[in-house]
């Protein structure tokens, strides 16, 4: 007979054994929403009714009065820097510990890319060293909100202010995430979010800027460039080109999708809530165990639940914990990313554009050596992400509680 008490790894009965909990994230909604953007015979955002319908939708319920819709979340984030005004040689600072998706618009913007550190527990870049990386070349800062865990961004405008830089809010993993009662994406110059596949919402790819200033002419500003500098408001199109922009288009079968999903948002964010709050719940307490930290009065959304592991403390390497834990039925893997992004090749070798330096040779005081973010780097090394889904049950849940707690309590008593 195996020992229910034993690792899973080491013959034991697993702790999941049913399988995780599905659901189909498209339905009649969606297809009923496409027939009728096929019936309108153009699928081009201007001439249709779809898009417009889909950030009407979305500015209602994020209490914003401007939006522009994208071709993915990130051109969400090139386009809210493009128009900001960042430049050629201008700084950017944003956070190590994010895809590749929020660097790439400042790189085509031909700006520099400085990475400040991040907080322990949240993962998120703290103000201290925010203020820390500022120079009198820095333009702008970009706010990860990773996994739906609101930045601090309270002190993050106050510093903004203090040095005339825009604040651009990449809320990619972070739909109805609520920083101290206000949405995440509302709070900076500019938010962006994206509805690829691997979101809390999808039309297969595809991204909305808000326009958090209500300024019209912002908006006009922003709406063109994603459109190549045209400008196409009510019947009159201007394709006087004043300056260079990237074609960022949404299509109406990508806002007809965006319409269905958007009425799913609420309940798939509160079910992610209650599941990431409860794992946080089960397994406080542990020794050698850090939950993932929302600070007191925020939302986070999880896009995924990311803890930490202290190797001396739980008696085992991360490598050990997540062969354990996966043996217990539940699926997890190290870190995040393989590498902060400022020790990813391209960094590394100052070569964003083939056989050439530019833009980082335009500066000479941005350093990417190992050991710039200390903290992110040390985090990337002893994180454990699970992840979340809405169509996951209670059982699911308490599942991932009792298995971290298991293989913690073996490696412990070992």
């Amino acid at each position: 007979m195996t020992n229910p008490e034993a690792l899973a790894i080491h013959g034991g009965t697993p702790v999941k054994t049913a399988p995780f909990g599905t659901g189909m994230r498209f339905g009649e909604e969606e297809l009923n929403e496409l027939g009728e953007a096929l019936n309108q015979n153009t699928l081009f955002y201007h001439f249709g009714h779809k898009v417009k319908q889909f950030l009407a939708d979305f500015n209602g319920m994020y209490g914003v009065k401007y939006s522009v819709a994208t071709s993915s979340g990130t051109a969400a984030i090139h386009v809210a820097l493009g128009a900001a005004g960042v430049t050629v040689g201008d700084e950017v600072i944003t956070s190590p510990i994010t895809d590749t998706g929020t660097v790439i618009g400042i790189l085509y913007q031909n700006a520099i890319p400085v990475f400040a550190d991040l907080d322990p527990g949240t993962y998120n870049m703290t103000p201290e060293s925010i203020e820390a990386r500022i120079t009198p070349r820095t333009k702008a800062i970009v706010a990860v909100h990773l996994a739906g865990n609101p930045c601090d961004m309270d002190p993050i405008m106050e510093i903004a202010r203090k040095h005339n830089l825009k604040v651009v809010e990449d809320c990619a993993q972070a739909y109805l995430t609520e920083y101290k009662g206000r949405l995440v994406g509302t709070i900076g110059d500019y938010g962006c979010f994206s509805t690829n596949d691997f979101k809390h919402i999808s039309t297969g790819d595809g991204g909305i800027v808000t326009i958090n200033s209500g300024d019209e002419a912002d908006y006009q500003i922003t709406h063109a460039f994603a459109d190549k500098n045209y400008h196409r408001f009510g019947n009159v199109v201007q394709r006087d080109i004043t300056g260079l922009a990237p074609n960022y288009r949404m299509t109406e079968l990508q806002g007809a999708v965006g319409i269905a999903q958007l009425k799913k948002l609420p309940w798939i964010c509160e079910r992610r809530t209650a599941y990431g709050d409860r794992i946080t719940e089960g397994i406080s307490g542990i020794p050698g165990i850090r939950p993932h930290k929302v600070e007191e009065g925020n939302r986070c959304t999880y896009w995924f639940y990311m803890l930490r592991v202290n190797e001396a403390e739980l008696g085992c390497t991360r490598e050990q914990f997540c062969k354990a834990l996966e043996a217990e039925g539940i699926p997890n893997r190290a870190g995040y990313i393989p590498k902060v992004v400022y020790l990813q090749p391209m960094f590394q070798n100052k070569s964003a554009y083939r056989g050439s330096q530019f833009p980082f040779n335009l500066s000479d005081g941005v350093s990417y050596a190992g050991g710039a973010c200390p903290e992110a780097e040390s985090i990337l090394e002893t994180a454990v992400q699970i992840p979340l889904n809405e169509f996951y049950t209670e059982r699911d849940i308490e599942d991932i509680v009792s298995a971290i707690r298991k293989v913690a309590s073996h490696y412990r008593s070992v």
